[in-house]
């Protein structure tokens, strides 16, 4: 399978995890389960709900809008990371779709880019930051690296996290997320890309500030034990995500939660379902998680019907998006 088409079926993975989570987002499960029963498809962000009632079928939310505006502070440097055109870009994109107003970003990004708004130092808020910010957009910079550059990978994650998220928390589940999506590239298999993410966090937590958040890789091993013992059953498999690893916006919550999600789905499309289905923070576990089992799968492991869902009613062209990550790969 060409790195073609495993870039763009982690951009379109990605993209396809939000939009399906999208009309859950931040809803508890037993709320889901009434007012959908199951969502098998995209769907309009219900009224009721606060986060996703400015979204239509379809559309992705910040978190895959963040990740592509990565890629575009990346372009604009010629793929040299800086800090400073990160925070431009965020605060043009936050004004652009009315984030401050709207509830549309996450509390840690909102404190940290009110701060850059007021001109006043974000570090206060960004050394705290125990949110996923930095998780929910960073898949696609896993395209740009193989999974034994971790050192360079690292580097490039904080430098493109820290305008919002400067934690070791932050920065390792972030390094979790990126790393499954380069090393699911690779075609390793599946216990092998979630060791890789286990080993990568020790390397990206002491680029941060110290917080006292649960293990992340801890979460992970009890996620995966998880996923073995009830391979057979989806709903009691969801159910204990939920109940003893967590679906909240809190980065050691969710990352662990999508990375045992793609681990036991494998399948994107599987993946999406479950996620958006869950309970929690389902647009953004979806988003993490579907990028991950998009990278491994290919863009032809995608539901193709899902694909032109996601080119149809989004104005950013995410085949733009794949196009210059696999030039600037090719130029090396």
């Amino acid at each position: 399978m060409s790195s073609y088409d495993k870039i763009a079926g982690t951009l379109y993975g990605m993209a396809i995890g939000d939009a399906l989570g999208m009309p859950s987002e931040l809803w508890n499960r037993e709320k889901v389960k009434r007012y959908f029963g199951r969502i098998d498809t995209f769907l309009d962000g219900p009224q009721s709900n606060e986060v996703a009632k400015y979204f239509t079928k379809g559309q992705f939310t910040d978190d895959t809008s963040q990740a592509l505006l990565l890629l575009d502070s990346l372009i604009e440097n010629d793929f040299a990371p800086d800090e400073a055109i990160v925070a431009k870009n965020l605060m043009a994109w936050s004004y652009k779709v009315n984030a401050f107003e709207e509830n549309i970003l996450g509390p840690s990004s909102k404190a940290a880019l009110t701060a850059i708004k007021d001109k006043e130092d974000p570090s206060p808020f960004t050394s705290k930051a125990l949110t996923n910010g930095a998780a929910m957009r960073i898949a696609p910079i896993g395209c740009l690296f193989r999974p034994d550059e971790k050192e360079a990978m690292v580097d490039r994650i904080v430098t493109l996290s820290k305008v919002t998220h400067s934690t070791d928390v932050a920065y390792g589940g972030a390094a979790m997320i990126a790393m499954s999506v380069s090393a699911a590239i690779e075609d390793d298999d599946w216990d092998t890309i979630m060791e890789k993410a286990i080993e990568v966090y020790s390397i990206a937590e002491q680029k941060g500030s110290l917080t006292f958040s649960a293990s992340i890789p801890e979460r992970l091993r009890l996620g995966m034990l998880y996923a073995k013992e009830l391979a057979n059953d989806e709903e009691a498999f969801s159910q204990k995500i939920y109940d003893v690893i967590g679906t909240g916006t809190m980065t050691s919550e969710s990352v662990p939660a999508a990375l045992t999600i793609a681990y036991y789905a494998k399948d994107p499309k599987r993946c999406a379902l479950l996620c958006a289905n869950l309970g929690g923070d389902t647009d953004t576990i979806g988003a993490m998680a579907t990028a991950i089992c998009g990278a491994k799968a290919g863009f032809h492991g995608l539901p193709q019907e899902w694909v032109k869902v996601i080119d149809q009613y989004n104005e950013q062209s995410i085949q733009s998006y794949v196009d210059r990550i696999v030039n600037q790969l090719k130029k090396g």
